[in-house]
C-alpha cells in the first residue's frame, strides 16, 4: 500500500502517454463555443453556464468507435441535463442550503449507481454533481423550460459534434455495444457500498460547508465526490492531492482575471470585460480537456477558471470571497471523500 501511495505522489510529476489528445480538446472546445458565443452574441452572457454544462457532453467517449460514442454520450447527457434540471428546481424554488445538501447527496447516490451500470468515462456522476450544485447556486433570470432547453440543445449539439467524424470514415461495427457490468451478485454489493460513499461523502462534505457559513457549499460536494473515481485507496488520494493542488494553481489565474486592475481599460467598453471572460471559458476548456487523461492536476488548473468565471458571469460576486471559499471548500470536499473511503473500506472488512 505504501509503495503505491509513493507510485501516485510521483504521479504529479509526470504526463500520461498521449492519445489524440488535440481532437478530443478540439470537439469540446467546439461544443463549448459555439452555445457560448451564440448566447454572448444575444447578450446573455449569464445563461453561458447551462450552455457549458450541457457541452460537458463531449467529454465522453473520446477514444471509442463513432456509434459507441452516439450511446456514450447519449448517457452522459442524461447525467448531465438530470443535474441542471434539478439544480434549476432548486434555484426557482429558492431551495438552498440544507436542501442542496439532501438532494444532492441522494442523487450523488442514484447517479453513481447508474455511471457503474453502463461504464460512464469519466468515472462516476462528478459532472452531474457539479451541474447541479452550480444551477442551484445561481439566479435563474429565464423561465426554467429555456434554461433547460438551452443545457439540451448545447448537449445534443455536443452529440452531432463528437458523431460528426463518422460522415467522412462512414466505419460502422455491426453489434458494437458499449461495456456494461450487470449488478448483480458481488457487482450489486459493490455498486451499493460505492453509492454509500457516495451518499455519505457528499453529505457530509456539504454540511461542513452549510455550518461554515460557506456560500458555496456544493463545491465541497464536488471536491468530495473527487477521490471516489479512485479505483483504490493510494489512487483516491493521489485524484485528491490532484484535485487541491490543481485547483489551487487554477486560482492564481483566476485571481489574474478576476480582479480589477488587468480589466480597467475595458470599463470604456459595454459587454467587453464579459466578452473576454467568455473566450477565456472556451479557451480553458479546450486545454481541460487536452490534459484531463494525462494529468488530472492540469487539467484542474484549467477546469477551476472555467468554472468560477461562468459562474462569474451568471451570478457576479466579490473575487476575493469567491477564490477564498473555492480554495477552503475544495480542501474540504477532498479530504472528505478520502476519509469516508478509508471508513467505510474498514468497516466493511470488519464485518
Amino acid at each position: 500500500m505504501a509503495h503505491a501511495l509513493l507510485r501516485h505522489l510521483r504521479a504529479l510529476h509526470s504526463l500520461g502517454p498521449a492519445n489524440n489528445d488535440h481532437l478530443s480538446a478540439l470537439r469540446v472546445a467546439v461544443s463549448v463555443a459555439v452555445p457560448s458565443l451564440a448566447l454572448l452574441f444575444l447578450g446573455r452572457p449569464d445563461l453561458i453556464i447551462y450552455g457549458v454544462f450541457g457541452a460537458l457532453t463531449g467529454m465522453y467517449g473520446r477514444s471509442e468507435p463513432h456509434q459507441l460514442r452516439l450511446t456514450h454520450q447519449a448517457q452522459a447527457a442524461l447525467v448531465l441535463l438530470s443535474g441542471v434540471g434539478v439544480g434549476i428546481f432548486l434555484s426557482v424554488n429558492h431551495l438552498h442550503s440544507w436542501w442542496l445538501v439532501g438532494v444532492e447527496a441522494v442523487l450523488a447516490g442514484v447517479g453513481s449507481v447508474f455511471s457503474d451500470r453502463v461504464n460512464l468515462k469519466p468515472n462516476g456522476p462528478f459532472f452531474g454533481i457539479l451541474a447541479l450544485g452550480a444551477c442551484a447556486s445561481v439566479p435563474t433570470t429565464v423561465p426554467w423550460f429555456a434554461a433547460l432547453l438551452i443545457a439540451a440543445a448545447s448537449a445534443a449539439f455536443s452529440i452531432v459534434i463528437g458523431f460528426g467524424g463518422w460522415v467522412r470514415g462512414r466505419r460502422w461495427q455491426p453489434g458494437a455495444v458499449r461495456a456494461a457490468a450487470p449488478l448483480s451478485g458481488l457487482r450489486r454489493h459493490a455498486a451499493v457500498i460505492h453509492a454509500t460513499r457516495y451518499v455519505l461523502a457528499v453529505g457530509t462534505a456539504g454540511t461542513i460547508g452549510v455550518l461554515s457559513g460557506s456560500g458555496h457549499p456544493h463545491w465541497a460536494m464536488a471536491a468530495a465526490a473527487v477521490p471516489l473515481a479512485g479505483a483504490d485507496l493510494p489512487s483516491s488520494v493521489h485524484r485528491g492531492l490532484h484535485r487541491m493542488v490543481g485547483t489551487f494553481l487554477g486560482l492564481v489565474v483566476v485571481a489574474v482575471v478576476l480582479l480589477p486592475a488587468p480589466w480597467a481599460p475595458l470599463t470604456f467598453f459595454p459587454g467587453a470585460e464579459a466578452a473576454v471572460i467568455a473566450v477565456l471559458v472556451i479557451v480553458f476548456q479546450f486545454t481541460t480537456e487536452l490534459f484531463m487523461t494525462r494529468h488530472y492536476g492540469l487539467a484542474m488548473v484549467s477546469f477551476t477558471p472555467v468554472i468560477l468565471l461562468m459562474t462569474q458571469l451568471a451570478a457576479p460576486a466579490d473575487p476575493r470571497v469567491l477564490i477564498t471559499e473555492r480554495a477552503v471548500e475544495t480542501v474540504v470536499g477532498a479530504v472528505t471523500g478520502i476519509l469516508v473511503i478509508v471508513l467505510v473500506r474498514r468497516r466493511r472488512r470488519d464485518r
